[in-house]
């Protein structure tokens, strides 16, 4: 007996000695698993200020720089970067968390963001890694991702937000750690169908071309689908004025000597005599020396953005150019960023009936388009509300440069909806405002003679190191062998 109770003490000690260890090795520094909420803040505040900053504005003809040329400015860029996958891991966790948990509101919203994403990355370079993507943690061994066709990537990006929109529809529960909408499934939906709204735009020049109904997905979503009903709903981050959750350019020291604006973005604000020109803008250093008030229109002046830097420079410093807004790196919680809005779902829905994908009345999207733009800033532009009333709104969309019923062409109308599609992005649309000018050539962007715009950015030199024969038949498939070029044309715009 006494040796059977030896025995059992020996196994007993050696299992929990077994058990001890297991747990010594779990390492409580690397967490293996969490809450999705957790995984879902980071994500959204990720998401939002995406690409946020002036680096799209030199392109879009925002602004200039006068202390060394922007490669951005003068259309000279070649490689971007793959970082997007990277950003895409943590929601591929969040969504794996959220299936364990039986949290599919989670599932949901990793849906939208991964289509945020890969729609960036399509627009960016062409065909790109999408159905073999992310799954590096799955697989025993490693193999460097395919590239699908930008065809096969716009579907697959559709395809994700209409089981993002049904799944949000079938659930009825808060979305702990949401900071965008206060876990608020219905404006998720509405926020994901307004962006269908503008994938499919995207596609303006590919109708006929993709194995998607695009005119009949859109009516659908405008005629039964949630969609915004004000700037109360726009998807937005706001900032508060904590370590951390602060304006990302607050304190910016980019904005010093060498940042002005862009003559030709100024003329356009000019000659709408848009008060948006003194939200986004300061008085030349001239004019505010004489005087005058901020509403005077000849008060501001920019940079010819087609001419050397040096030249502009000069310009600068003898007081001719305004600069960006002070209250862009002042001001810790200056206005939110928004990844999709009300002003630009009705601008897109009028484009939509402009191209006849859908019955309705045009003008008065686009009204309220651009009253939203006004309100918008009448809310979150500290000081200079007054400027953008709706009463200023209804007054500026009576000048006939402004007012809709003055276009009679389909291209006419085109032009005066993306024109403020344009108008309305300072700091607010990164790439988006260039990417319309490639499907329809508005607005036209000044440049140097001889300098063609591109179309797209070479693939990043990591693939050519690590992932060869997939970068390289992309390009063949695409371009022809070894034509990885900025110049080269991606399906979407062929």
């Amino acid at each position: 007996m006494r040796n059977l109770i030896l025995v059992y003490i020996i196994i007993s000690s050696f299992s929990y000695s077994c058990r001890d260890l297991d747990e010594i090795n779990i390492d409580p520094n690397r967490v293996t698993e969490t809450h999705p909420q957790l995984l879902l803040t980071q994500n959204e505040w990720d998401v939002f200020q995406y690409n946020a900053g002036r680096g799209s504005m030199y392109a879009q003809k925002m602004v200039v720089q006068t202390d060394g040329e922007s490669s951005g400015q003068y259309y000279k860029w070649d490689r971007w970067d793959f970082d997007a996958f990277s950003e895409m891991r943590d929601i591929t966790k969040m969504m794996e968390e959220a299936e364990k948990i039986n949290e599919p509101s989670y599932v949901a919203l990793g849906k939208f963001f991964k289509a945020f994403y890969f729609l960036n990355l399509t627009l960016r370079f062409g065909d790109v890694p999408y159905s073999q993507a992310l799954q590096g943690e799955q697989q025993e061994t490693y193999a460097p991702p395919a590239y699908d066709a930008q065809k096969d990537v716009f579907k697959g990006i559709l395809s994700e937000l209409r089981e993002a929109n049904d799944i949000l529809a079938n659930e009825n529960t808060i979305i702990a750690g949401d900071i965008i909408y206060g876990g608020d499934g219905t404006q998720w939906r509405k926020a994901i169908n307004a962006f269908r709204l503008k994938t499919l735009m995207m596609l303006s020049q590919k109708v006929s071309d993709i194995e998607v109904d695009i005119r009949s997905e859109f009516k659908e979503i405008v005629e039964n689908q949630p969609l915004f009903e004000s700037i109360d709903d726009n998807a937005q981050l706001i900032f508060l004025d904590q370590q951390g959750n602060r304006y990302f350019d607050f304190n910016s020291s980019s904005y010093g000597s060498g940042l002005y604006m862009d003559s030709t973005f100024i003329q356009r604000l000019q000659v709408r005599e848009d008060p948006r020109l003194f939200i986004y803008s300061t008085q030349t250093k001239n004019s505010e020396d004489a005087g005058l008030e901020i509403d005077d229109f000849t008060a501001y002046e920019g940079g010819d953005p087609a001419a050397p830097y040096a030249e502009v420079n000069t310009k600068a410093a003898n007081g001719k150019v305004s600069k960006p807004n002070s209250r862009y790196y002042s001001d810790p919680t200056t206005e939110p960023i928004i990844l999709i809005g009300f002003a630009e779902q009705q601008l897109i829905i009028s484009e939509g009936i402009v191209r006849n994908w859908l019955t309705g009345d045009a003008e008065q999207y686009y009204n309220e388009g651009v009253k939203a733009s006004f309100r918008f800033y009448e809310n979150y532009a500290k000081g200079y509300g007054q400027y953008v009333t709706q009463e200023r709104a209804v007054s500026y969309l009576d000048k006939p440069v402004n007012d809709f019923k003055t276009a009679t062409t389909v291209e006419e109308k085109i032009e005066k909806i993306i024109m403020q599609k344009y108008l309305r992005a300072f700091l607010q649309s990164p790439w988006w405002p260039y990417y319309d000018h490639l499907r329809t050539g508005y607005p036209d962007f000044r440049r140097p003679p001889g300098v063609d715009i591109p179309y797209r950015w070479i693939y990043p030199q990591n693939e050519y190191d690590v992932n060869t024969d997939n970068v390289s038949l992309a390009i063949e498939n695409q371009f022809g062998t070894g034509n990885d070029k900025i110049s080269a044309v991606p399906w979407w715009v062929k």
